[in-house]
């Protein structure tokens, strides 16, 4: 019987497949094979009349999410070569015209222009353009070298027969971008290109709440449009990120960016293929030729931006709600996190510290005694941040108000459709509210002068921008969207509700750069660069700013955290994709709400939640208000609230990070400087085999790569405290006996202090029983100080027999041999800095 079962499971496996590999494509003569399709009818509500009808084939098949309409093998549509290409300074050129007069969408562009930018060495820049008439393009600027680079690791190619563009990697040949000039469409509203990709392990594109890291293949489709929306799984979320990475087969790897803020979508084929779809602007693609992925991230922050250096202080472990509702909870809340001496170092303010929660004003009656409270806090070596919205309300009374009283003065808001009179929405503030433009400089003087008034009423330390896709309750503003293409044009990519107002303003409101159509998925982006440089100003301190939607180069001048998430344990899953997402986007200061924003957490999740938290490179417990948990009378789930048990866990798993801060703010420097991410990476040594460790609820299993020097410090409650105390270093050794690692080292807090110099940079080597230390930099005093009085490593083969440092024998006394390696306390090291050997 169970050999008749297996038998039959085998049968349905195999039928499975034969449908993946176009099976069923033999029910219809001349069908192209079903991973090899492309849709030809991407809107619902295709039909096998209308699919004919523009020239394309139908097919049913029983692949779930393959197209059953799709473009034949001898397609008519596309472009095609136009003459021979044509030699530029900083590339090439190529016109194409169009095929034939059959149009998806109307209004199709002919001809138009690839340019291609050899830029440097290992990045390509091609994009495809409209040479009569100028369109819509992102105004991030990346250099574009005047002349083209030589020596590349890329040759770029049309096939013989001019029917494919095709990108190689010179140093194996892989293919790694192939268009097929008939899958190129280019119309004022719909853009489409199609490219083949050399593997199945794609990994990117946001902002999505993906389920798995590598993603799946298998005619999956994701949007690209912000949308205030909280995460579910693919659908479109805060911010737009249209970058993808590739590892080959051969485990090199590239990534690409599609420089778009249009509304997009991008469908993943089995083929394996990708097809990018957007509804404005112009195909602006970066090509990035790693080889290895970390590679790929730094050229891709080298182009977009590196990601700005965080205060010390701000990774350190933060606590939030949106319901405090009054300074009295809010004091029990810090009181009894202090009681339990639970590593603590920021208090967020969501928006029920302000009155009727209108931005640049606080609740004199309920947080009556804020400003001093703030100082009190101040005074205990902690910091605060405090939420800022993007609406502006209008229906106070004139004179009153002076956010609205001064925006309408400068005429600083995002305007209707006649471009003259303010598009008027629904948020938090009672009544009706405005959206000031932050794409125009007015605005930018306009919020830079209210964030440093502010600063003299609450004493504040960062800013956090919350709601900037920008949100609005309504369908678009008062009274409604008009019907016209703008609003709703031919195709809208795969977005929630396919609308592009929904929780938004009207596409066609006009922006200083031009129509929301085309700067939408901008709102956040253009807010955080002038948030940044206003709270540097106002504090004198590097800039803390945490924004929820993000596009493409905002980690230069912000963080993120991934939104209102659920008290689930998939949430709590799917975190770790958000981390190491946001780290391949650009933005490694990235964390999520610990313990879950929405829903009410359990005990045994939250945590477990606290446990991973501790890790996040931003570390912050926060959640919604009105989250009542039955079992309690109190709604908050600060660590501090479940109990001693809950605290005292917690405050073991926070010291462990509190420990490593000065590894992680290392981390943070590479990154700064060199583009890399913020993450663990797989031990060179991984035998991808899998073991089983125990894990009690009061403990989380923490591993440290072999071939590393990790940097600590015994920790404290707050990092004010903690950066007095003691250095060590956890020696990891690998296979061979040997590790190296770094510490970067300044004042925590100052503006610039890399690119002044200012501050000490260390490199460790561990070799043949010897450490050396190497000081690269010594240009901060405070670093004089310095005293490591521990030294841990792990992984020696054998008890040794003896210690130096810089010649001098240390007593047996002040080291101690352990199962699984040796510890040696050093007393005053930082006398010598130097050299110690074991033997």
């Amino acid at each position: 019987m169970e050999r008749t079962r297996s038998l039959w499971l085998l049968a349905a496996v195999l039928a499975a497949l034969g449908q993946c590999h176009g099976s069923s494509s033999e029910q219809c003569s001349g069908a192209v094979a079903v991973q090899r399709r492309v849709d030809c009818h991407p809107q619902p509500g295709t039909t096998q009349e209308s699919c004919e009808a523009r020239g394309c084939t139908w097919c049913t098949t029983d692949v779930p999410n393959a197209p059953w309409c799709f473009f034949p093998e001898d397609s008519p549509y596309g472009y095609s070569l136009g003459g021979n290409a044509e030699k530029t300074a900083k590339g090439w050129r190529v016109t194409l015209n169009k095929r034939s007069q059959l149009s998806l969408f109307g209004s199709d562009i002919s001809p138009v222009v690839i340019d291609v930018e050899f830029q440097t060495k290992d990045r390509l820049r091609f994009k495809v353009y409209d040479p009569n008439r100028e369109r819509f393009e992102v105004p991030l600027k990346i250099d574009s070298p005047g002349v083209a680079a030589e020596d590349t690791s890329y040759d770029v190619e049309f096939t013989d027969d001019a029917s494919h563009f095709r990108i190689k990697r010179k140093s194996t040949g892989t293919v790694l971008w192939d268009s097929p000039l008939v899958d190129l469409f280019f119309s004022n509203q719909y853009l489409q290109i199609t490219t083949a990709v050399p593997s199945t392990s794609v990994y990117g594109f946001g902002e999505h709440e993906h389920v798995s890291f590598k993603h799946s293949m298998d005619f999956v489709t994701y949007g690209m449009y912000s949308r205030d929306q909280a995460p579910t799984p693919n659908a479109n979320l805060y911010g737009v990120h249209p970058f993808y990475m590739c590892v080959e087969d051969d485990s090199n790897a590239h990534g690409v960016l599609l420089l778009n803020s249009n509304a997009q979508d991008v469908s993943l084929s089995p083929n394996p293929s990708l097809t990018f779809r957007t509804i404005g602007g112009i195909l602006d693609f970066y090509v990035f030729l790693g080889p290895t992925p970390e590679n790929v991230v730094q050229q891709y922050t080298e182009a977009i931006g590196r990601p700005h250096m965080p205060a010390y202080w701000s990774l350190g472990f933060q606590l939030s709600r949106w319901g405090y509702g009054s300074i009295d909870v809010l004091k029990e809340t810090v009181n009894r996190m202090h009681h339990y001496d639970i590593p603590y170092d920021v208090q967020h303010l969501d928006i029920d510290y302000m009155e009727r929660r209108l931005d640049f004003t606080y609740d004199k009656e309920n947080f009556a005694g804020l400003p001093e409270y703030l100082q009190e806090l101040r005074k205990a070596g902690m910091h605060n941040v405090i939420i800022l919205d993007p609406f502006i309300s209008k229906d106070e009374e004139p004179g009153t108000y002076k956010p609205y009283d001064l925006g309408e003065e400068m005429g600083v808001w995002v305007n209707n459709s006649d471009g003259v009179t303010p598009a008027v929405g629904e948020a938090w503030p009672p009544g009706h509210s405005v959206f000031p433009d932050y794409t125009n400089p007015r605005t930018v003087e306009w919020w830079t002068q209210l964030c440093l008034e502010f600063k003299n009423v609450l004493d504040y330390d960062g800013i956090w921008i919350d709601m900037n896709e920008p949100s609005n309750f309504l369908r678009g503003q008062f009274p409604g969207c008009a019907d016209n293409d703008i609003n709703n044009p031919p195709y809208i990519p795969s977005i929630s509700d396919r609308s592009l107002a929904q929780k938004t303003l009207c596409p066609d409101s006009k922006t200083y750069l031009g129509e929301h159509y085309n700067t939408h998925s901008l709102f956040g982006w253009s807010q955080t660069e002038p948030t940044f440089h206003a709270a540097q100003q106002a504090t004198g301190k590097r800039a803390f700013v945490l924004s929820r939607s993000t596009f493409v180069g905002s980690g230069k001048h912000g963080g993120h955290w991934l939104g209102d998430n659920f008290s689930q344990w998939k949430d709590m899953h799917y975190s770790i994709i958000g981390m190491l997402e946001f780290n391949l986007f650009g933005m490694p200061y990235i964390g999520a709400d610990i313990c879950g924003f929405n829903y009410n957490t359990t005990y045994e999740l939250c945590l477990r939640w606290m446990q991973l938290g501790s890790f996040y490179p931003f570390s912050r417990n926060h959640n919604a208000e009105g989250n009542m948990c039955k079992a309690f009378t109190q709604q908050e789930q600060d660590p501090a609230f479940f109990g001693e048990e809950f605290a005292k866990i917690s405050r073991a798993t926070l010291q462990i990070r509190y420990s490593l801060l000065p590894y992680l703010y290392t981390l943070f420097y590479e990154s700064h400087v060199h583009g890399n991410t913020v993450g663990y990476k797989v031990p060179s040594a991984w035998r991808r085999t899998y073991a089983t460790v125990d894990a009690p609820l009061n403990k989380i299993p923490l591993f440290i790569r072999g071939g590393y020097i990790l940097p600590e410090q015994a920790p404290a409650t707050t990092t004010t405290k903690s950066r007095l105390n003691p250095f060590g270093l956890i020696i990891a050794l690998n296979e061979q006996g040997e590790a190296s690692g770094s510490l970067f080292w300044d004042d925590g807090d100052s503006i610039d202090t890399i690119e002044n110099e200012n501050y000490f940079l260390a490199k460790y080597t561990y070799s043949a029983g010897n450490l050396k230390t190497e000081i690269l930099k010594n240009g901060y005093r405070g670093a004089d100080s310095l005293r490591y009085n521990k030294i841990t490593v792990l992984g020696l083969k054998q008890k040794p027999h003896a210690v130096t440092l810089n010649g001098r024998a240390i007593h047996r006394d002040a080291f101690s041999y352990e199962l699984n390696g040796v510890r040696a306390t050093l007393r005053d090291y930082e006398e010598s800095r130097g050299h110690g050997k074991s033997q």
